[in-house]
């Protein structure tokens, strides 16, 4: 997996997060701009206030706060400064998130299904007698080919529901909601980037695999086979990501270091003319507020 883009080439998720949540540009809260913070923001002659965004690397146009009521008189140094997450750091967020929507998904489902198989067990006798009813008057009605009705689909399908038994239901309910528990631990757990939903997960996604298996083996379909690949999928990429059990050194060497010193290394709208600037994802437009 080494080398390979998380994303496609000209889409970044430094961008799209900032599109949702805004931009993360600390000149922006400061009264004054000196050129000591030629960095991270920039006063023109011209009265304009030019200020970095730290996620994005875009430098966005903004009137100049009240000094009365701006968070900082001047910006603090850098290094107490709040910075966001940005490279992998950030990509692997937006992917946990992306795993908690399907999880929340999951469990939804499951929730469904745990809420009809409630509603079949508290009617369970009514449905019973309704459904030998209609086979009784299927069966009475003889088609032209002298074959019984009740052999057609509906009659196939209340036979199914003559067949169940009390003791299946229960078993069935008490599946769904121990899939629904855990499918929506899962995805709380992953929404708020908790360590142990991590371990849950791969341990869950894998703990499934044997009866996604036996189901491909009874029956090939594009779904099945799908939801195969993405679930081992999930349980690789976790583990290598998140050095899950000792993997690559463990829980000590996960989260990878940001060299901010180099990124604000780039060229500010200080250093000369252009409508463009180089930050330290690339080449980034100047905008207005």
């Amino acid at each position: 997996m080494s080398g390979m883009r998380m994303w496609p080439k000209h889409w970044h998720p430094e961008t799209w997060v900032c599109s949702m949540r805004g931009h993360a540009a600390p000149a922006v809260d400061a009264a004054t701009v000196s050129v000591a913070d030629a960095a991270l923001g920039a006063q023109l002659a011209d009265g304009r206030r030019l200020a970095r965004c730290l996620r994005c690397d875009t430098w966005v146009q903004h009137p100049a706060p009240d000094p009365a009521t701006a968070r900082w008189q001047t910006l603090p140094p850098v290094e107490q400064l709040t910075k966001p997450r940005r490279g992998t750091p950030l990509h692997e967020a937006i992917l946990m998130r992306l795993i908690a929507i399907n999880k929340a998904t999951h469990a939804a489902v499951f929730t469904l299904l745990a809420a009809m198989l409630i509603l079949l067990e508290t009617n369970f006798g009514r449905l019973h007698a309704w459904a030998q009813n209609v086979v009784d008057a299927l069966n009475s009605q003889i088609n032209d080919t002298g074959q019984g009705a009740s052999q057609g689909w509906l009659g196939r399908q209340l036979r199914h529901v003559l067949d169940l038994k009390p003791g299946t239901v229960h078993v069935l309910l008490g599946l769904a909601l121990t899939y629904a528990v855990i499918e929506w631990t899962e995805a709380f757990g992953l929404w708020k980037e908790r360590r142990w939903a991590e371990y849950l997960t791969v341990l869950a996604t894998a703990g499934f695999l044997p009866l996604e298996i036996h189901e491909l083996i009874n029956r090939v379909t594009v779904l099945r086979v799908g939801a195969l690949i993405v679930n081992v999928a999930l349980i690789i990429w976790l583990v290598r990501a998140k050095h899950l059990f000792g993997l690559r050194g463990g829980p000590a060497t996960l989260h990878q270091h940001v060299d901010w010193d180099e990124i604000l290394e780039a060229p500010t709208p200080a250093a000369g003319p252009g409508p463009r600037l180089r930050g330290a994802t690339g080449w980034r437009r100047v905008l207005p507020k």
